[in-house]
């Protein structure tokens, strides 16, 4: 048994397998696949990363059984391709050598395939659903014939078989988030005439349950089916949990694992509670599992925003789910089951939920995590990074990219002073320390000023590092990580005592009045909005432009405005500030026309400037000078993570 968490470490048997642990890692995007839509050595490594950080199973997303009408973008597998059998054999090989099992998503996207791809001949692809159709974005959806119904549900028993050739011990069958199984399951988009839809509910299910006989016929009986649903679709006009119930008791007893999300990716409003944004309690999708385990005899599994141990162990002593699913959080942390069921749960990086990973693979189809600079380079680290002669470092800043500079050149054997004009080391983060949505960014700030501690690395804090110290220390690599400064905006009376700012913040009780008018609508100034509403403040939030939070994370920007939505905040974009008043903030809108926004306090969040002057007074000023962070280009925490972890990597 295990001594730490005894329900969350204890083996569970589905389907004939003995999973270690209740941790399986649910299925995300990997880096880009190879042209011909095969695992490559870098997918490869990446699933080896969580394989070895001691999660029971590893799920390789996203496999797509039929390409002609099921692909939606780059990022998937082709099942229906039996020549990319080797690079599924090597990468079920590569889990299997750290004692974890594999499993292999088997999806078609349905009426949204083809919505961010073409075939290979450049000609945009027929898509079909249960009904003919045309979705807002103008596409035209066919009805999807009856002997294409048939010709898609072998395709997931030949998807199958071929996963169970390669060595995978088990399949996921994807029947949630809006794909193709959810179409037909969900009486809000299944209104067909025929024995495959409408109104009845065994109708809505015979293709999902087509597509669970063709795996058994093709892959064998005792081969292990996990069947993802999602457990209510939170859309207008969607099913609830009732459904969800009713969906689960379909298939009880004909699948082995019944893994229960939410939501339907497809509405962005819904996208971020499949994906719980920073805004929602971690967890919050947990109660669809505990309801639908109580009505089924199949062993079910919980996912959604989950990165505490401690939660995740009474979620299975208190049977509301069998198994816990992370995604996200193993980005975060890999090595979180391991360090977990053995006592080092203090030095588990969370998940913050920024939605940095999401943003990536929106933006520019790679990999990435604010918090793990790992993420994306996977391969590179399965070797040796060049050998260094032991060396003296300095880093000037502790703030993300000063913490990680330190540890990364620390790591590497070098001595290393961390210099810190503050009383604490984190930076930007210690702002957060009172916002309860950046909760585990600040615990990410202690956790990182812990790692220094214990490193062994010399750190100065109240120390402000001048040039002259440089003499004296003589170091062979100094690492500038100075942040940057707030833009005071050249208005009359800035300087006045109504102006306050981000630092007003910094504390449990806000130093601002009842009204408050934040000047600037970026991303920093949106979460302050949020915040002081949320806490009782009137809050105005005035921005130059015709948008608000422009530099957020597309996902992140859905959970501000979710946020927005329901709160009080005023929001005035196309505003120009024009002055400082005894009574507010005199402005003008994009009419031309002043107006007058009456405050307490103005809090300025107008944007930041690099410090760019102590970087170019320190300049040169060792035999090998870097900058990073906000220092060098402004930037979120995944940019300063990222500068200190592979710049300390060049010394």
């Amino acid at each position: 048994m295990n001594t730490h968490y005894p329900h969350l470490g204890s083996p569970i048997q589905i389907g004939g397998l003995t999973f270690k642990n209740r941790i399986f890692n649910a299925p995300m995007a990997p880096p880009d696949f190879g042209p011909d839509s095969a695992l490559t050595n870098n997918n490869m490594a990446y699933y080896d990363l969580r394989a070895k950080g001691g999660a029971a199973l590893v799920t390789v997303s996203e496999g797509i059984v039929h390409m002609a009408t099921g692909r939606s973008h780059t990022k998937q597998l082709a099942l229906d391709n039996p020549l990319i059998l080797p690079s599924l054999a090597n990468t079920a090989r590569t889990i299997h050598n750290h004692n974890c099992y594999a499993s292999i998503e088997l999806s078609h996207g349905g009426k949204y395939a083809g919505s961010r791809t073409q075939d290979d001949s450049g000609k945009a692809m027929t898509r079909y659903g249960p009904v003919d159709e045309t979705l807002e974005s103008g596409a035209v959806i066919r009805e999807m014939p009856e002997e294409l119904i048939y010709e898609i549900a072998e395709s997931f028993g030949k998807a199958a078989a071929l996963a169970k050739q390669a060595g995978f011990d088990m399949v996921l069958l994807h029947a949630a988030h809006g794909w193709l199984l959810h179409q037909f399951m969900s009486p809000a988009t299944n209104t067909r005439k025929d024995k495959w839809g409408g109104e009845s509910h065994e109708n809505r299910m015979r293709f999902p349950l087509l597509a669970i006989q063709k795996i058994r016929e093709a892959a064998g009986a005792r081969f292990p089916i996990e069947y993802r649903m999602s457990g209510a679709e939170h859309v207008t006009g969607g099913y609830g949990v009732e459904e969800g119930v009713r969906i689960a008791k379909s298939i009880d007893g004909k699948v082995d694992l019944i893994h229960v999300s939410a939501g339907v990716h497809e509405n962005h409003d819904a996208f971020i509670i499949t994906h719980p944004s920073m805004f929602v309690p971690h967890g919050s999708n947990v109660h669809l599992a505990a309801e639908i385990k109580k009505h089924v005899k199949t062993p079910v599994a919980t996912v959604g925003g989950l990165n505490d141990p401690g939660q995740m162990e009474e979620i299975i002593a208190s049977g509301q789910a069998d198994v816990v699913e992370l995604a996200r959080q193993l980005l975060a942390d890999p090595s979180f089951p391991s360090k977990a069921l053995n006592g080092r749960q203090d030095d588990i990086t969370k998940c913050c939920r920024c939605f940095t990973c999401f943003d990536n693979l929106l933006t520019t189809r790679v990999s990435r995590c604010a918090l793990n600079p790992v993420i994306g380079r996977e391969l590179d680290h399965q070797f040796a990074f060049p050998p260094t002669a032991p060396k003296k470092v300095v880093v000037v800043g502790g703030g993300p990219g000063g913490m990680m500079a330190a540890l990364s050149a620390k790591a590497r054997g070098h001595a290393v002073i961390l210099f810190e004009k503050g009383a604490r080391l984190g930076g930007q983060l210690l702002s957060e320390e009172f916002v309860p949505f950046k909760a585990d960014l600040f615990a990410y700030a202690l956790q990182q000023a812990r790692r220094v501690a214990e490193s062994g690395v010399d750190v100065r804090l109240n120390t402000a590092f001048k040039r002259e110290m440089l003499e004296k220390i003589a170091p062979d690599a100094l690492v500038i990580a100075v942040g940057a400064s707030q833009i005071v905006p050249d208005i009359p009376g800035i300087g006045g005592s109504k102006v306050v700012g981000l630092e007003a913040l910094h504390r449990k009780e806000p130093d601002v009045g009842q009204k408050v008018v934040i000047l600037g609508g970026g991303l920093v100034g949106t979460e302050s909005a949020v915040y002081l509403d949320s806490i009782g403040r009137d809050v105005t939030l005035v921005e130059m432009r015709g948008g608000y939070a422009l530099d957020a994370a597309e996902m992140h920007k859905t959970g501000l405005e979710l946020e927005l939505r329901r709160n009080r905040v005023d929001l005035r974009l196309n505003t120009k500030a024009k002055a400082v008043t005894d009574r507010g903030l005199l402005c003008e809108d994009a009419d031309g026309r002043e107006i007058l926004l009456e405050a307490d306090t103005i809090l300025l969040a107008a944007g930041m400037r690099p410090n760019a002057g102590i970087v170019e007074e320190l300049r040169y000023s060792a035999p090998l000078t870097f900058a990073v962070g906000d220092c060098f280009k402004i930037g979120k925490v995944v940019d300063a993570v990222y500068g200190g972890y592979y710049g300390a990597l060049d010394i």
